[in-house]
């Protein structure tokens, strides 16, 4: 039994390799989206979905319907009320349901009413730390025969996606580190930016400080370019990009940080900074938006306002 076990473990991997070949997934709801995809391919059920739950309601996150359209992306229901709590309840086990009518849990469910009748199996996601993210799961309206091989199938992608779980967060917490903007008082952060900006971190760093404008509701961002590796046409124009977006929704950039080979090499590319205010340092810039830094008596520093 374990030589077979093995055997359909490394088919799965040659079908999945060949799935997600040549596929970008940028997120975990790419990932979900594709393995849901992959696995239609390998059972014959109605329905593949991967839920998500707050332990009070139950959100399908990502749904595929071979003919009936039985569940849809986006739609929810009370976690008490879904065969998913069921799954939950059950621990790190595969929950095989065959006749959700028959069954002591889900007979009474108003879900398994509006059915009809089917066959249902799950497994519960889980992130790395043991906290429950939500399930994946096959339902059919009509009778299934589940195999072992169904049952390898959905404990091996709830594996993998709690894999993909810890990869998408590592993935966010590289993008907050990306750009780490530091609100310094109201209405005023700034954006220091170190290391070399390629066109993939440049769009993270307009998406995340746009966002950070209007959730700060920010009239001034700082950007520090002290820490820049090197300038050139590209990075010039990933900067360029970034002021006109921000002044495109009222929030004044101010550059400051300009070293001197930076600001030479400027010159030789002959980069255009007209209309965008650019200090020295960032004492500069808080004195031309009307702060001045203090020193405490604990040393440490601190932003007035000039009056």
């Amino acid at each position: 039994m374990l030589q077979i076990m093995k055997g359909w473990s490394y088919i799965l991997s040659i079908h999945l390799t060949s799935a997600l070949k040549n596929k970008s997934v940028r997120n975990f709801e790419e990932a979900t989206e594709n393995i849901l995809h992959f696995m239609s391919k390998l059972i014959n059920i109605n329905t593949l979905f991967v839920a998500k739950n707050d332990k009070q309601t139950n959100e399908i996150k990502k749904a595929v319907n071979k003919n009936a359209v039985l569940l849809e992306t986006g739609s929810t229901l009370p976690f008490d009320e879904t065969f998913c709590k069921v799954s939950v309840d059950k621990g790190n086990e595969i929950l095989l349901i065959e006749d959700i009518i028959e069954n002591e849990q889900t007979k009474h469910l108003n879900v398994t009413a509006s059915l009809g009748g089917g066959s249902f199996i799950a497994i519960p996601i889980y992130y790395e730390d043991g906290e429950n993210y939500g399930t994946i799961c096959g339902l059919d309206t009509e009778s299934f025969e589940f195999t072992e091989q169904h049952i390898e199938l959905f404990q091996t992608m709830s594996s993998l996606l709690t894999y993909v779980l810890e990869l998408d967060k590592a993935n966010k917490e590289i993008k907050d580190l990306s750009v780490p903007i530091v609100p310094l008082t109201k209405g005023v952060a700034i954006l220091p930016i170190i290391g070399h900006i390629n066109e993939y971190r440049a769009d993270i760093i307009i998406q995340s400080t746009l966002e950070s404008s209007t959730n700060l509701e920010l009239e001034y961002m700082i950007i520090d370019l002290s820490g820049v590796s090197r300038i050139n046409n590209k990075v010039s124009e990933y900067l360029l990009n970034i002021v006109k977006l921000l002044k495109l929704i009222g929030v004044t950039p101010i550059l400051t940080g300009f070293r001197p080979d930076l600001a030479m090499k400027t010159l030789e590319i002959d980069v255009d900074f007209n209309g965008i205010m650019i200090t020295n340092n960032l004492e500069s810039a808080l004195f031309e938006i009307g702060f001045i830094l203090n020193k405490t008596e604990n040393k440490h520093l601190r932003s007035q306002p000039v009056v």
